[in-house]
């Protein structure tokens, strides 16, 4: 096989894969039927592997051919946003920001709607990482991180302190309330394995050291936080981080003043990326979110 593939080929068989034909293929992108079987015939040629065979009337691709397909789709999605980026024009008002999964989820998407509105010729590119992939690696412009001193090869500004609080379901609160400290020996413990350390600082933060007689254990926080509402149990969650849910009702924290110590959340640039007007503007209006 040539080190290099035809990109034309590989558009073509992207078109064909979505589509599993190739007289749909051939009609979106306005060629013959041949033409996209020549392409086809060239690619398998290059690749030394079928990637469509014969289902009924028409070419449908291989198990292999799918899978190959979602690889490259990924490639050529990062081609695309690229030239968006760095091309000319209103198409390089895009900002891609990288965040942990639960910042995004709660505080960052709530209230990006506010900034599409102030400037809806901005694309906002949210791309999101659980805790285990929070390595400053990849194509992104601003990354949101906590606690950890920025590196060298970064520069960053200061948003907010987060602590952590007990967090519950109104509805299981009305079932099983929480009155005294002692009453969560009576609510199943929920925690979760990327933030295994929380419940024993708010317990010290409670000034008690009791285990749990009955628990929960999920993979990540936001998980783990969906059973927290569901009403599996009580656990806890980082304040501010969920406050937009707080003042919606969909959860509630018993002991408000109990709080783990703060760690500091950051949005950090790479000293190497020039920051284009877009950025400034949505460094900007992060510092506002936090303000109000």
């Amino acid at each position: 096989m040539q080190s290099s593939l035809p990109l034309n080929a590989l558009r073509v068989f992207l078109v064909a894969c979505r589509h599993r034909s190739f007289t749909a293929a051939a009609q979106e992108l306005s060629v013959t039927h041949g033409a996209v079987s020549r392409q086809m015939k060239l690619l398998e040629d290059r690749l030394g592997q079928v990637l469509f065979e014969k289902e009924g009337l028409r070419m449908a691709p291989t198990p292999h051919a799918l899978a190959f397909a979602e690889e490259i789709g990924h490639a050529f999605s990062r081609i695309h946003e690229a030239s968006l980026h760095y091309g000319r024009g209103l198409t390089t008002r895009l900002l891609r920001v990288h965040a942990p999964a639960t910042f995004a989820m709660k505080w960052l998407i709530p209230r990006l709607p506010d900034f599409n509105k102030r400037y809806p010729d901005a694309r906002i590119q949210v791309q999101t990482a659980t805790t285990q992939q929070l390595r400053l690696e990849g194509a992104f412009d601003l990354a949101i991180r906590r606690g950890k001193p920025i590196q060298s090869n970064f520069s960053g500004i200061a948003l907010f302190e987060e602590r952590h609080s007990l967090i519950a379901s109104p509805e299981l609160l009305q079932q099983i309330p929480l009155k005294r400290l002692e009453d969560i020996h009576h609510h199943v413990w929920i925690s979760s394995d990327t933030r295994p350390r929380h419940w024993d600082e708010w317990l010290t933060s409670a000034g008690m050291n009791n285990k749990p007689w009955r628990s929960l254990r999920f993979d990540h926080f936001y998980v783990s936080y969906s059973a927290i509402q569901d009403g599996l149990g009580i656990g806890i969650g980082p304040i501010p981080t969920l406050n937009k849910d707080i003042e919606k009702g969909r959860i509630v924290t018993p002991f408000p003043d109990l709080l783990t110590s703060a760690q500091q959340y950051w949005a950090i640039t790479q000293n190497s990326t020039q920051k284009t007007l877009l950025h400034k503007q949505f460094e900007d209006w992060l510092q506002e979110q936090v303000i109000d």
